[in-house]
């Protein structure tokens, strides 16, 4: 769907809106930043070595994932993350490209 007086796809705002809000949460920028310390980690390792709640810790990589900022594994029991770099990369440089009209 095109607005055609300000020609902005209103779907890839909605969609860049999502993104952006799923990084700018402490929290969650606190996840990334500890499985792109470790490559790949579980959940369980994630919480226990952050000192948080495992529900609490699910609800965020749930956000994470369904924005694709996060890629996921299963082994077992257990499911494996790991930073898509691809994804975050194009949204920081979607930012800087907007910070950088506006200047």
């Amino acid at each position: 769907m095109m607005d055609t007086q300000l020609g902005v796809n209103q779907e890839k705002l909605l969609e860049s809106s999502e993104i952006l809000r799923a990084l700018a949460h402490p929290l969650r920028m606190r996840l990334l930043g500890f499985i792109d310390e470790h490559e790949t980690v579980n959940v369980n390792r994630i919480y226990n070595t952050l000192k948080l709640e495992q529900s609490i810790t699910s609800q965020h990589l749930r956000i994470l994932r369904q924005q694709n900022l996060v890629n996921t594994r299963r082994e077992g029991k257990f499911i494996h993350y790991s930073v898509n770099h691809d994804k975050v990369a194009q949204a920081v440089k979607a930012v800087d490209a907007f910070l950088k009209s506006e200047a």
